[in-house]
């Protein structure tokens, strides 16, 4: 099954599960967003890649209510959900499309994502980026807010097997850890020492993970 159907099938349940899934929600998506707010000024236009439901774009909203905001996503359906969330707000709008090939128009001083980039491998990890700083002015900001390997196999079993094991008992079904399970099949994990590098390797003056907690980690990049 293509990701872009993997997701759809979830798209309208989405953000009830999302909170299930990542133990470490609050910091994760919460206080590091709180964090990177505080270290810049508010953007003109800020783009969400792979922004599903636009989960990620609420929390940089509440500190930059004023910026223009493109959300990018595979699939329709996900951003459906997002449209219903900002409907009304008339400095939202929406683009159904493959960023592997190629970005929207026009110039961006943030560039963010979540739990999307993992679906691609090293190479195409290192093109996005590629045309991420591309996109970005002098001082501009990428944040990734994604899923890692911890670079070591063994200790990435731990990782995982850890991981799996705190989803039983939180509220989700077997259907959604099954559903869990063949979405993870889709990952193409790289460690974070890994994305530090070939964020570097695109020419990002200062690249640094700023939260991180056994799967999950949050890494800026200023061009």
């Amino acid at each position: 099954m293509l990701i872009e159907e993997q997701f759809n099938l979830i798209a309208k349940e989405y953000d009830e599960k999302r909170r299930l899934f990542i133990p470490c929600f609050d910091d994760y998506y919460i206080k590091s967003t709180d964090f990177i707010s505080s270290c810049i000024a508010e953007p003109r236009r800020i783009l969400d890649l792979g922004a599903g439901t636009g989960l990620l774009s609420v929390y940089w909203y509440r500190h930059f209510p004023k910026s223009g905001y493109v959300l990018t996503d595979i699939a329709a359906d996900m951003l459906e959900v997002g449209k219903k969330r900002f409907n009304g707000l008339d400095n939202f709008s929406f683009d159904v499309s493959d960023y592997t090939k190629g970005l929207p128009d026009g110039d961006f001083d943030a560039i963010i994502s979540a739990l999307s980039i993992h679906h691609l491998d090293n190479t195409g990890k290192s093109e996005l980026f590629s045309r991420i700083y591309d996109k970005l002015p002098t001082g501009g900001l990428f944040a990734n807010y994604d899923q890692f390997c911890a670079g070591d196999e063994q200790l990435n079993q731990v990782f995982d097997s850890y991981w799996e094991s705190s989803l039983y008992g939180g509220g989700l079904s077997e259907k959604d850890i099954q559903l869990w399970k063949e979405r993870r099949m889709l990952d193409k994990e790289c460690s974070v020492e890994d994305e530090v590098e070939m964020l570097q390797n695109c020419g990002f003056k200062t690249v640094k993970c700023v939260y991180s907690n056994l799967k999950f980690a949050v890494i800026i990049a200023v061009k």
